[in-house]
C-alpha cells in the first residue's frame, strides 16, 4: 500500500490535474493507494487574505472569496466543458460554509476563523481531482480528512490525538482499500471532538500523508514536488546545488528542523516509528529516481545550505539587571508555547537572553505586552537565518558577502548565522 501526496504546485491548473492523474495511473496502478492533495497553487495565500479582510471589511472579504470560487470554476470548466453539476454543487456548499463564517457577527478568535475558512482550499482541490480521476476511469472514493484526523483545539497548529485518529483511519479506509478503490483526501486539515475544523500548521499536507502512512502501515510514502528530489540548497537562491540520492531519517529530521522547505518538519517521525520509506520525486519528471529517506545508515553528506528569511532577533534583559536564571527561561518558554513562537536559535549571557524566531509582528507584540513590565525588550526585524549542515570553512566567506552577522553558533556538524544585509557604502560624487 502506498500514500501519494501532491502539493499545490502540482494541481495549480487544469493541466496540472491531468498530469497528476497520469502519475496516479502510471505509478499507482495495481496498488492499494491513498492520495493526499493540497490546495491549488496559491489558494491558501488568497484565503489568508480573505480571513484578514473579515476583520476589516466583511464585504471585501466576501468579494475575494467569490474571486477564488470563480478561479476554481474556470478550472472545472476547462476539465469538464460539458458541465458537471454534482461537482459544482459540492464546491458551492464548501464556499457557502466559508461565507457563513465570514458573515458571522459574534466575536471569534482570529486563529479559529482562519482554520474554518482556509480549509476550503484543500476541500475544493480534492473534489476537483476526485471528479477528474473518476471521469478518467479510476475508481476513487473521496474522504473528508476532518472525519479522519482528530486534534485538540489548538487552531492553526492542531495537535493530533493519535489513538483516536489511528482508529478512525483504519476503520474507514481499510475496507475501501480492500475493495481496490483509490482513497483521496485532503492534507493540512483535521477537526476537534466538537467538529470544528483545525489545521496542522502551514504546509502541513506532508504531515497528513505521514499520519495516514503510519496508521495504515504503508509500504512507502511519496511526495511529488516541482524539484527532482531533496537538494543541497534552494536552486532559486544558490548556484551549484545537487540532488541528494539518499538521506537517513535522522538527517532529514535535522534538515526540516532547521527550515528545509521540501518536507514539513513533523513528517519524518511517524514514518520513522514504522520504518516506512519516504520518496521525494518530481511531478515534472516522474520517472526520475528522486530522493529516498529511510532507516539510519552511515552516509557522508555534502554541505547542505538552508536560508530562512523573515526572521527576528528578540533580546530580553531583566529591568532589575538580575542574572538570567532558570526561572526566567522557564517563564519565557511558557510564553513562547502560549503564543506558538518557535525558537530557531538562542543565546544567553549573564543578564540577557536572545532568541531568533520567525518575524510575525502580531504574535511578537502580544509577547512583548506580556513581559514588558519585567523585561526590557529589543526586537531586530527583517533578518535572515543561514544554516549550513556539514559545513566547510572555505565556503562561509562567500555566503556572508555584504552581510552583517548578528549572532553565530557552531556545533560539530552545523553552523547557524543570523544576519542582515549590509547597507551599501557609496562614494560621494
Amino acid at each position: 500500500m502506498k500514500v501519494f501526496k501532491f502539493g499545490g504546485a502540482s494541481v495549480k491548473n487544469a493541466d496540472g490535474i491531468r498530469n497528476v492523474a497520469g502519475i496516479i495511473s502510471d505509478f499507482g496502478k495495481d496498488e492499494k493507494l491513498v492520495v493526499v492533495v493540497s490546495a491549488m497553487g496559491k489558494t491558501t495565500n488568497e484565503l489568508e487574505e480573505v480571513v484578514e479582510w473579515k476583520f476589516k471589511d466583511i464585504n471585501e472579504s466576501l468579494r475575494l472569496l467569490k474571486v477564488i470560487h470563480a478561479k476554481h470554476l474556470d478550472i472545472v470548466n476547462q476539465l469538464f466543458p460539458e458541465g458537471t453539476s454534482d461537482l459544482q454543487q459540492q464546491m458551492h456548499e464548501h464556499f457557502v460554509e466559508g461565507e457563513w463564517v465570514i458573515e458571522e457577527q459574534r466575536d471569534m478568535p482570529y486563529d479559529y476563523v482562519y482554520d474554518q475558512v482556509v480549509c476550503i482550499g484543500e476541500l475544493i482541490s480534492s473534489r476537483i481531482l476526485a471528479a477528474w480521476l473518476n471521469h478518467s476511469g479510476m475508481n476513487v472514493r473521496w474522504f473528508d480528512a476532518r472525519n479522519l484526523i482528530l486534534t485538540d483545539d489548538t487552531y492553526r497548529d492542531g495537535r493530533v490525538l493519535w489513538n483516536e485518529t489511528d482508529a478512525k483511519i483504519r476503520e474507514q479506509l481499510i475496507p475501501v482499500l480492500n475493495e481496490k478503490k483509490i482513497v483521496l483526501t485532503q492534507g493540512f486539515i483535521g477537526s476537534t471532538k466538537e467538529n470544528n475544523t483545525t489545521t496542522l500548521g502551514r504546509e502541513g499536507s506532508d504531515y497528513t500523508a505521514a499520519i495516514l502512512s503510519n496508521a495504515l502501515n504503508a509500504d512507502g510514502m511519496y511526495i511529488w514536488k516541482d524539484v527532482p528530489g531533496v537538494l543541497t540548497g534552494d536552486p532559486d537562491l544558490f548556484f551549484n546545488v545537487t540532488k541528494l540520492d539518499r538521506l537517513s531519517y535522522s538527517e532529514a529530521i535535522e534538515m526540516t528542523y532547521y527550515g528545509c522547505k521540501v518536507i514539513h518538519p513533523k513528517t519524518i517521525q511517524p514514518l520513522k516509528n514504522k520504518n516506512i520509506p519516504l520518496f521525494v520525486k518530481s511531478f515534472i519528471e516522474p520517472k526520475g529516481e528522486g530522493t529516498l529517506i529511510s532507516d539510519d545508515i552511515d552516509l557522508e553528506y555534502p554541505p547542505i545550505v538552508i536560508l530562512e528569511k523573515g526572521q527576528a532577533l528578540i533580546h530580553f534583559t531583566p529591568k532589575d539587571l538580575s542574572f538570567i536564571a532558570e526561572h526566567h527561561l522557564a517563564h519565557l518558554f511558557d510564553l513562547f508555547e502560549k503564543y506558538r513562537i518557535k525558537v530557531n536559535m538562542m543565546r544567553n549571557t549573564a543578564i540577557s537572553f536572545s532568541v531568533c524566531v520567525r518575524n510575525e509582528p502580531s504574535r511578537l507584540q502580544e509577547l512583548v505586552r506580556e513581559v514588558e513590565k519585567q523585561y526590557k525588550v529589543l526586537i531586530d526585524p527583517d533578518l535572515e537565518l543561514l544554516t549550513i549542515r556539514h559545513y566547510l570553512d572555505a565556503m562561509i566567506p562567500k555566503l556572508l558577502e555584504e552581510k552583517i552577522v548578528m549572532l553565530e553558533e557552531r556545533i560539530r556538524k552545523t553552523l547557524q548565522i543570523v544576519m542582515k544585509s549590509a547597507p551599501a557604502i557609496l562614494p560621494k560624487k
